[in-house]
């Protein structure tokens, strides 16, 4: 524990963002959000090791009860929370002006951030991992892609149907992904023991980044036309909404597979959708749409190219846990004024899913 003010500089996307972190004594820490999310996120002792860690006030925070805690909350320094952590405006934190930190086990910020970035709160994202399960499903669906898993396994369903291959294969062939945040990186990372291309579209990212990474830069139009398999990371923020339309479905070379465990929204559904019934010999696989879940009588549940999974892409199960320890680990690292791995900026979130 330390005993003096540390002045603790995160270095985030090259840029330097200060926080102070105070000594003397636990701080007062609160969970906020919803009991049943908490309770699932930080089980198996990750909600003790806080109250260990801290002077954990004993009621959990929303914005339902908000009002009546607050005046006991003067003092609060920290908040830990994960999926449900309300969207706390001028009000609210004006009734909180001691808060620090928010360390949220979760991946995207979006909904609550910017308020808190206008204060200089520090706001902790466990996004890094999340991105871990998501890249992992995406992997595995990339490679079967290029085998063409998915079109041969529903072409051969009776024993006198045997289908040829006619497929890619996992050898050289070109997988594009769209953006290369978190998850992004975490994917092509995971791709590299394996001899395929990797392009990327990323407006965010550097040619210094991509030398690094082993990828090359392209334009979303050449993603598309260049790609066997395309799978989508691309944030969800205003200038992305239905970004990916026909004119992008329709160059797609043939055979080819579209991967979506990003953001629903990013997808022009139903321009997607026209294109799937021309081009059968297209597969799509979606862990996201937009709605979610799709309308009951959405297309997507009945074409014979679309496969559609519940959102499981991400940290579930036991794969959540990690989230937790992620920022119970930093909370660590902050109060004794060490390096953080997964604070946020403001420039991060619009290349942060």
């Amino acid at each position: 524990m330390i005993t003096s003010n540390v002045e603790l500089t995160a270095r985030i996307n090259g840029a330097a963002y200060s926080f102070l972190s105070e000594g003397g004594g636990r701080k007062k820490a609160a969970f906020f959000g919803e009991k049943r999310v908490i309770d699932l996120v930080y089980a198996e002792g990750r909600r003790e090791r806080v109250a260990s860690l801290t002077d954990l006030y004993p009621t959990l925070i929303s914005l339902d009860n908000f009002e009546e805690h607050a005046d006991r909350l003067q003092d609060l320094k920290v908040i830990f929370s994960t999926w449900s952590m309300p969207s706390l405006g001028p009000a609210e934190l004006d009734r909180l002006p001691s808060l620090k930190a928010v360390f949220y086990a979760a991946g995207s910020v979006q909904d609550f951030a910017y308020p808190l970035f206008k204060r200089n709160i520090l706001v902790v994202s466990a996004w890094r991992a999340n991105a871990i399960p998501v890249a992992e499903f995406t992997v595995a669906q990339i490679l079967l892609s290029t085998k063409a898993y998915w079109s041969n396994s529903r072409k051969f369903q009776q024993p006198d149907h045997f289908p040829g291959f006619h497929g890619r294969g996992n050898y050289g062939a070109t997988v594009a992904i769209l953006g290369a945040g978190a998850i992004g990186s975490a994917v092509i990372e995971r791709l590299k023991p394996f001899r395929l291309k990797v392009v990327v579209f990323d407006p965010f990212l550097s040619n210094e980044d991509a030398v690094r990474l082993g990828v090359e830069k392209v334009s979303l139009r050449d993603a598309f036309e260049r790609a066997y398999v395309v799978s989508n990371h691309l944030a969800d923020v205003p200038e992305t909404r239905g970004v990916l339309d026909a004119g992008l479905f329709v160059r797609m070379p043939p055979n080819a597979t579209f991967i979506n465990t990003g953001r629903g929204a990013t997808v022009a559904e139903r321009e997607m959708i026209s294109v799937l019934r021309k081009r059968p010999d297209l597969t799509v696989l979606l862990d996201v749409t937009w709605p979610e879940p799709p309308d009951p009588d959405s297309p997507l549940f009945s074409l014979p190219n679309v496969w559609l999974s519940p959102h499981i892409a991400g940290s579930v199960g036991d794969e959540v846990l990690r989230m937790a320890d992620f920022c119970i680990e930093e909370f660590c690292a902050w109060e004794k004024g060490e390096a953080l791995r997964y604070a946020v900026s403001p420039s991060m979130l619009a290349n942060l899913a």
